[in-house]
């Protein structure tokens, strides 16, 4: 009878210690599938690199780090469902979502299940909300419309400029912010005009483009949309330049455009590849084949933020991360993080690129 009780007792202490060094669940979250699923990739790619990286130096709290992946493939209704998914299996972070249209309704869940999240989601009502998990690591439509409003008004005088959405939360956003810092630069669009993601024809806004005269087309959403439009462009023999936001930095776009990708500029934050202090992760994703452009160092980033607000805080809970993050600054491959009350960075900063053979470098003013 003795013996039974203490194998009993035995076997609790270790299930209780084999519990007290669970890993710790964290999650990524974005289009994994679908038309935008080359962003999903970036962000998975950005993610296992730091995960395998904080893991080799001992974990977090003396725990590994174990990811979850969500796909909601940039699909609100499709991102609640993921969201309720990532809260049911006890994940402590989220990075994510990807699509400013899946973040938002997403975020709600987390925020109701107190789960911290980094996001790179740029509509300014993903913060706006009053909501305390969210924490952007990147800047804000409101403000990189007004570097790609600005930038258009002065380097296209006289030329006609039309501003085009998907009608995304995202694409939306960006455009009438866009549109709204032309115009304070005394520069009228000669189209305002909204098209559908994911169709394969665009011929009649292109027929509008060039019935009007357009030159310039500042595009409010997706590389996808954008590399169609292109092509299209091209078959009517109109040459057309494009201004864009932070999605236009996929590689994809090169590929589903051909030549005439040398025509897009967009907007992006300072690129995390020439910062000196990123030189070795850099190197790292690079000799795996893995060019680190795009999402994929601020995925990175945020798997790094979660790792140090949590030594920090010597805990994954909720309020101790939350502080932890609110209060801190952190040192990351794109740079020093730190947030404002709404969880926005302090230092956003966005610059002007274009792409030329392939790749894409700041605007050389």
């Amino acid at each position: 009878m003795r013996k039974s009780i203490l194998t009993a007792s035995f076997s609790l202490l270790a299930l209780a210690g084999g519990s007290a060094y669970a890993d710790i669940l964290v999650a990524i979250a974005g289009p994994m599938t679908g038309q935008y699923a080359s962003a999903g990739d970036q962000i998975r790619k950005g993610a296992e690199m730091a995960i395998a990286d904080i893991n080799a130096k001992g974990g977090v709290l003396g725990q590994k780090l174990q990811l979850e992946v969500g796909d909601d493939a940039c699909d609100p209704k499709q991102a609640v469902s993921v969201a309720n998914t990532m809260v049911n299996k006890q994940i402590v972070f989220m990075h994510g979502h990807w699509c400013s249209s899946s973040t938002i309704p997403a975020s709600d869940v987390y925020n109701e299940s107190q789960i911290p999240m980094a996001t790179v989601s740029t509509n300014p009502q993903v913060t706006e909300r009053g909501l305390k998990n969210i924490f952007r690591i990147m800047g804000r439509d409101d403000q990189q419309g007004l570097v790609a409003g600005t930038f258009l008004a002065e380097h296209f005088k006289g030329q006609k400029i039309a501003v085009v959405d998907d009608k995304s939360a995202y694409g939306k956003g960006l455009a009438d912010e866009i549109a709204k810092a032309m115009e304070a630069k005394g520069v009228k669009p000669v189209l305002r005009e909204s098209i559908t993601a994911g169709e394969k024809d665009y011929s009649g806004l292109v027929s509008k483009l060039k019935s009007s005269g357009v030159e310039v087309m500042a595009f409010g959403g997706y590389h996808t949309e954008v590399a169609l439009i292109l092509r299209q462009a091209q078959q009517a023999g109109l040459k057309l330049m494009v201004m864009g936001g932070d999605t236009m930095t996929n590689s994809e776009l090169v590929t589903a455009a051909g030549p005439a990708a040398d025509n897009v500029f967009f907007t992006f934050a300072p690129d995390p590849r020439k910062n000196p202090s990123a030189a070795a992760v850099v190197k790292k994703f690079r000799d795996a084949k893995v060019e680190p452009e795009g999402y994929v160092m601020y995925a990175y980033a945020a798997m790094q933020l979660f790792a140090d607000a949590a030594n920090a805080a010597k805990s994954t809970k909720y309020k101790d991360m939350e502080k932890a993050m609110r209060s801190g600054s952190f040192d990351t491959v794109i740079g020093k993080l730190s947030f404002d009350a709404k969880g926005d960075n302090k230092l956003p900063g966005f610059m002007v690129y274009q792409w030329q053979g392939g790749k894409y470098d700041y605007v050389k003013k």
